[in-house]
């Protein structure tokens, strides 16, 4: 797609949304707490429910869901007539929650603003990706085997419903990065010394 003013007004906006860190901010503002020091150190809503409590943390999930929902549906409506802009919001909402521009390009794993983009572009994979997470998590009590199994759930759901060739390779390339943010954790799954909730 060629790029016009009101693409990259889209595209700027999504990722700079995705960029919010929304459970380092919670916890600044209500608790006086960086979470970046506690728990597994991460920004996402896990850490934030575990440092935080339930409360701040769901509210940080719900924030971490409509920063990849968003663009995808709002945004993207700057120029409606290209129809690759939507793919194109919902990636740059998910580098903007990992490589946030407010903590120097590092951020969350973008398990949450993943699930946003897609219940925007593919309702039904999402909606498996999310019962697939839940299950896991249940039965495992760990968030990180949860959203790796949700990513690949994901990537392989969206081949079963008439969905975009490139809408398909997004959410290939989404579970990928996925995946990859959780290496630390399966070493220490691996290693038994994973975080349960």
């Amino acid at each position: 797609m060629s790029l016009t003013p009101m693409m990259l007004l889209a595209l700027a906006l999504s990722y700079a949304l995705g960029s919010l860190p929304s459970g380092l901010w919670l916890g600044l503002w209500f608790r006086g707490v960086d979470i970046r020091n506690e728990g597994s150190k991460n920004i996402g809503a896990t850490n934030t429910m575990r440092v935080l409590g339930k409360k701040l943390g769901a509210i940080a999930l719900f924030c971490d869901i409509v920063k990849g929902l968003v663009p995808v549906v709002l945004f993207a409506r700057l120029e409606a007539s290209d129809l690759h802009l939507p793919v194109a919001c919902g990636v740059a909402a998910v580098l903007g929650h990992s490589f946030s521009v407010f903590l120097r390009f590092k951020g969350g794993k973008g398990v949450a603003t993943s699930a946003g983009v897609f219940l925007g572009l593919a309702t039904w994979p999402a909606l498996i990706s999310i019962a697939t997470f839940a299950v896991l998590v249940a039965i495992t009590r760990m968030v990180s085997v949860g959203s790796i199994g949700g990513a690949i759930a994901l990537a392989v759901s969206v081949w079963f419903f008439p969905l975009t060739t490139l809408v398909r390779v997004m959410a290939v390339l989404i579970a990928a990065l996925v995946i990859i943010k959780h290496r630390s954790n399966v070493k220490r799954i691996v290693q038994g010394e994973e975080n349960r909730i």
